[in-house]
């Protein structure tokens, strides 16, 4: 099983709010440091070395988790590791990772309807969206559209939950609602101590460039 690059752009804006509100509510220290690590190991790693890495941060955030089994944040983080190890690593592996992924993030929702403030839900959204569906795994596109829209309403003035609500929208073949939703992205506001939105903010203008 071979997942598409969604993880390693979601999860980045995802994995930025979380490192960013753990570093401002001091609620579990040790998970800033851990999600900058895995930044890293995204953005400038690559190959085998990326999968040793990957594997090694896994083993961190499980740890976390299960001394932490009942914070969505924790459970978010877990999520986007865990499914970035997934696109890392491939093949039938690729594939008890991203169930583990889909675990920890609905568990994350269910403690935290709100999904904290869309982030999980957006993630958990993608990840419904771009893995394949039955019989060899659990992606179901209904889903994912049920997801996206909960993340929008959650945060309706959102860079990240209205883009990648747009994404989802364009690859249903509903173009006109797609570039809508994207130039609300632009328009978005994005959240204190955040700078994965307005990084987010250049990708949706270069959407929308290629898509209008």
């Amino acid at each position: 099983m071979r997942l598409r690059h969604w993880i390693g752009t979601c999860s980045l804006t995802a994995a930025l709010a979380i490192a960013s509100t753990a570093q401002a509510q001091d609620t579990t220290p040790s998970l800033f440091p851990l999600m900058q690590r895995w930044g890293n190991v995204e953005y400038q790693m690559q190959g085998n070395a990326q999968e040793q890495a990957f594997e090694a941060l896994t083993d961190e955030i499980n740890a976390l988790a299960a001394t932490h089994p009942d914070d969505p944040q924790v459970l978010t983080a877990q999520g986007v590791i865990l499914a970035s190890f997934a696109r890392a690593k491939g093949g039938l592996g690729a594939l008890d990772l991203a169930k583990q992924a889909r675990a920890a993030l609905e568990r994350a929702v269910e403690l935290d309807p709100q999904g904290e403030d869309g982030s999980a839900l957006v993630t958990l959204g993608a990840l419904y969206q771009h893995v394949p569906g039955w019989p060899i795994a659990f992606g179901d596109e209904d889903r994912a559209g049920e997801l996206f829209q909960r993340a929008v309403q959650t945060r309706p003035d959102g860079v990240d939950t209205n883009f990648y609500y747009a994404q989802y929208l364009e690859d249903q073949g509903e173009h006109d609602q797609a570039v809508a939703y994207a130039e609300r992205a632009i328009s978005g506001e994005a959240r204190d101590q955040r700078p994965s939105d307005e990084a987010l903010r250049g990708e949706v203008e270069q959407w929308l460039e290629a898509h209008r």
